[in-house]
């Protein structure tokens, strides 16, 4: 049975990405324009998940243009409110603000920020939000007081009033059931994590979006969940070996992250947890990918030649999922990304 609000027959939409030099956003939107993408994510790694994305506003005319992910916690809901309100504008209703949590290490130690109680605190963090966003856009008294933030003064002059194109659409990334409920209860839309299965999505994943949208009087009708498909593919076997072994230390990494091990618990695979995690502390990381069954990597991964990853992931995800874009970490030429759109436009 699809899930609450899913249409049948409605496409997915594809989505490219934004690499990780900010100097290739221009170059990369139009590209991702031009082919056919539906829309576009930025990421926070080692550059500002914003900036890119202003340029492409620039750029483009179309294409919907997201942070994948923005972290949430390194900022305050005030700033957040106003950095996306103004991309929401120069973008012409185009953006989608996408927030993530990370994880307690690198808000204390990376950004300085306090960490605490991550769902509760990130369900504020939105709701902040949108009472902010209500102040300027309907003109009602900015009178919002949380356990973790508070915002009670919003003068005329630090009041950008109306946006004629509206809020931006707020998507949660989310893994565990309480996130996602959170995700449920006061987001558009969920950033499925790429270490997630099907499996896991249908037995986990999306009864605690139901919880969470319950929770708030809402059902799943025009709510999106984007998702990361990871795939294994290539036009001969050398890119396809190497595809494999890519993947499979990318599966690794994530395997050794105590935040995903829910994921390993439910397929029976929890004992590897501590084997990639103690190989990790070593800073074992190509070994660590040899440890990677391959029942494992077709649980995470669709596997085939360029012509069928298509189809493969509408099957095992459609239903599930309303957007999707290609988690291949290894290089894929423009041609390829070219034909697996192509694919997906013709399933």
């Amino acid at each position: 049975m699809a899930p609450t609000g899913f249409r049948y027959g409605a496409p997915m939409q594809v989505d490219g990405g934004i690499g990780f030099d900010p100097s290739d956003a221009v170059k990369t939107a139009r590209r991702a324009e031009e082919d056919g993408f539906d829309g576009l994510w930025c990421a926070e790694t080692g550059h500002d998940p914003f900036l890119p994305l202003l340029l492409a506003a620039e750029h483009t005319e179309r294409i919907e243009l997201g942070t994948g992910i923005a972290v949430a916690f390194a900022r305050n809901p005030m700033s957040t409110a106003v950095l996306a309100n103004d991309l929401q504008s120069y973008s012409e209703g185009r953006f989608m603000l996408g927030l993530g949590s990370q994880i307690k290490p690198h808000i204390e130690k990376r950004y300085s920020m306090p960490w605490s109680h991550p769902a509760p605190r990130m369900r504020e963090f939105i709701t902040a939000m949108r009472a902010i966003w209500s102040a300027w856009h309907d003109g009602t008294k900015l009178a919002f007081r949380g356990d973790f933030y508070t915002h009670t003064l919003s003068t005329p002059f630090f009041n950008p009033g109306p946006n004629p194109y509206g809020t931006p659409k707020v998507f949660l990334a989310a893994v565990g059931e309480l996130m996602t409920e959170v995700a449920g209860e006061v987001a558009d839309g969920l950033l499925a994590h790429g270490f997630t299965t099907a499996r896991y999505m249908r037995e986990v994943t999306l009864p605690a979006l139901e919880r969470g949208l319950a929770r708030a009087g809402r059902t799943r009708e025009g709510f999106e969940i984007s998702y990361p498909a990871m795939m294994v593919t290539g036009t001969n076997d050398a890119e396809v070996q190497a595809a494999t072994q890519a993947v499979k230390a990318q599966l690794a990494f994530y395997a050794s992250t105590p935040a995903y091990r829910p994921v390993l618990d439910l397929h029976g695979w929890g004992d590897l947890f501590g084997e990639l995690n103690t190989r990790s502390k070593r800073g074992e990381w190509v070994q660590m990918a040899d440890l990677i069954p391959d029942d494992m990597l077709d649980a995470f991964a669709v596997r085939g030649e360029i012509g069928e990853i298509p189809a493969k992931v509408i099957d095992r995800y459609g239903g599930m999922v309303t957007r999707v874009s290609f988690y291949a970490p290894y290089r894929m030429d423009h041609a390829l990304i070219k034909e697996l759109l192509a694919g997906f436009r013709a399933s």
